[in-house]
């Protein structure tokens, strides 16, 4: 009697582990997503997008543009001084990698159609999170967003 009762204790035992195990492999699979890891975005196209990134500083406002077309990339740095009302830019070209693990490399190596000799460079994870487009930079966790997506939720935001 003892044997069945042990026995019927561990195969509970066993299925309620099992099922916690799933609702803790769900809970940690939805982080993973936020953090835009395990997702799988080879079919999202990220041709003729245009990714945007705004850095607020007490003096100046820099904004970075994006612009994928096809396999070449532009890269446009534009500083607003806040002290002067005066906006200045550079605009990069390039080209782009994808690969199959939604990472994107940038190699921008032309300063408005002039060779630069050390090329501005940027490795960014391509991730969605509440169906709007990401694009995190691995080195400095820069979050690009997609302009489309951008101003989708501005115009939701004015209604």
């Amino acid at each position: 009697m003892n044997k069945i009762f042990s026995g019927l204790l561990l195969i509970g035992t066993v299925f309620f582990a099992n099922a916690q195990y799933g609702s803790l492999d769900a809970i940690l699979t939805k982080l993973e997503e936020r953090k835009g890891i395990n997702q799988n975005l080879s079919d999202v196209n990220i041709d003729n997008k245009k990714f945007v990134l705004i850095k607020d500083f007490p003096d100046h406002t820099e904004r970075n543009f994006i612009v994928i077309k096809g396999k070449n990339a532009t890269y446009v740095e534009m500083f607003d001084d806040k002290a002067t009302n005066e906006s200045t830019s550079n605009v990069f070209s390039g080209d782009i990698v994808r690969s199959r693990k939604n990472i994107i490399s940038l190699r921008a190596d032309l300063l408005e159609n002039k060779k630069v000799p050390i090329p501005v460079t940027k490795t960014l994870l391509l991730t969605r999170q509440d169906n709007i487009l990401y694009l995190i930079d691995v080195n400095n966790k820069d979050r690009w967003i997609d302009e489309e997506s951008f101003s989708k939720t501005k115009i939701k935001a004015k209604k």
